[in-house]
């Protein structure tokens, strides 16, 4: 499957300036296109949400060879509860270390050299010193399972995806689609996979030609396809074509056709700029202090 790419993951975001922060500030991504949309996405992209709502990719570099975050922001929702099913993303970056010590960003050691923070609504992140072959700097997304043995079924045996580490006594396990990608650590737990308001999802690029077979090999084995093959606007940009699965434990995926989506995800240089000029027009959280009232919850 050496044609298929980890692309990004998706948070939903409550206060978007003070994540805007984090990425550029701390982390030192840049804003690699900003969109903003008047009603909820075909594939709910969003969340199960209606209303208007923007996306900011963000990343160390284009999304051609760099794993990303895509942050989605609903109006008027302020905060999402978390789940224990995103266990963390881990970057290695000396510089996000030294910048999280410099703007006293809290910083906890887990291990020698490797540094556990949050990004605002609670996200998990792992920072850690630049090492190993890899040269994309976001090393892996890590995911709660509850089963390992069936979630590796799933991962490797369906989505073929490379096995390329596994411990049965730490019930875990790193699988990905090529050595210098970003890597799906899947990590057991005890008790069930909880998603609550919060949940994320990660995405993949594969040849357009592919989805037609993955909706059909999902139907043939009884998996779950959330949303069927569907093709995507963005209003001025290509049209891309997806679909959306959930593993075993609820983990949303989406598969999304590569060659569009090269020509979709090219870097906007205007990007941050239409992130400020968004973030500076957006009078919701003025709305509701003048009303006493907070931000609804997801």
């Amino acid at each position: 499957m050496a044609s298929r790419r980890a692309l990004h993951f998706v948070f939903k975001v409550g206060n978007r300036f003070e994540t805007a922060r984090f990425y550029r500030e701390v982390l030192g991504m840049k804003v690699l296109r900003h969109e903003e949309f008047e009603e909820g996405c075909k594939a709910s992209c969003n969340g199960p949400y209606d209303g208007k709502w923007s996306k900011t990719m963000v990343g160390f570099g284009a999304e051609d060879d760099h794993f990303v975050a895509e942050l989605t922001y609903n109006y008027g929702i302020g905060h999402y509860k978390l789940g224990n099913d995103f266990m963390g993303i881990t970057v290695a970056s000396s510089q996000a270390i030294s910048k999280a010590r410099e703007l006293e960003w809290p910083l906890t050691e887990v291990t020698e050299g490797v540094f556990e923070t949050e990004a605002p609504g609670g996200y998990k992140f792992y920072l850690q010193k630049h090492n190993g072959p890899q040269s994309d700097s976001v090393v892996k997304v890590t995911l709660a399972v509850s089963n390992l043995q069936k979630s590796l079924n799933y991962w490797s045996s369906l989505l073929g995806m490379k096995i390329y580490e596994k411990d049965e006594a730490k019930q875990r396990a790193l699988l990905g689609y090529a050595d210098n990608q970003c890597k799906l650590e899947l990590q057991g737990i005890k008790g069930a996979v909880d998603h609550a308001a919060a949940f994320g999802r990660i995405a993949f690029s594969c040849p357009k030609s592919e989805l037609p077979e993955l909706e059909e090999l999902m139907k043939r084995e009884k998996q779950t396809i959330l949303t069927p093959l569907v093709s995507l606007d963005t209003p001025g940009k290509a049209t891309v074509h997806v679909v959306i699965l959930a593993d075993p434990d609820g983990h949303e995926i989406c598969f999304v056709g590569d060659e569009a989506f090269r020509e979709l995800s090219k870097v906007d240089p205007k990007g941050s700029k239409l992130l400020d000029e968004a973030m500076a027009a957006d009078k919701s959280d003025e709305w509701f202090a003048n009303h006493k009232r907070p931000k609804a919850s997801g």
